[in-house]
């Protein structure tokens, strides 16, 4: 079960690369919140690169037999959110990730820089 999860969260951050999201971070969430094991946090230059890492993931992750147990904002494309359980993957406009700073919010996690 904790491999299925690793490869989960391994898979969005791949996912979001090949559409050159920025600056891909894993946080290990288990010893913090019962919510989700893990975060996925990237970043995209505009609305239209937002979505497109998001269906990107949304695809791939699909090709594996998962889907998404709940998406939010896709629409305005600034903060979207894809919650596969185990794993929640954000994927932000740049200046709506500095203003809300997860990484921050969420300082004692374990954080994974991905690297492609």
């Amino acid at each position: 079960m904790g491999q299925a999860k690793l490869c989960l969260q391994q898979a969005a951050a791949a996912a979001a690369s090949e559409k050159k999201a920025r600056d891909i971070v894993i946080l290990d969430m288990r010893e913090l919140t019962p919510v989700t094991d893990y975060f996925v946090i990237c970043s995209a230059n505009s609305t239209t690169q937002v979505q497109a890492i998001a269906d990107n993931i949304e695809e791939k992750l699909l090709e594996q037999g998962v889907k998404p147990l709940a998406k939010e904002g896709y629409r305005e494309a600034r903060w979207i959110l894809l919650d596969y359980g185990a794993c929640v993957v954000h994927v932000f406009m740049e200046e709506d990730r500095q203003f809300y700073n997860l990484e921050r919010l969420w300082g004692d996690a374990e954080k994974q820089v991905y690297q492609s």
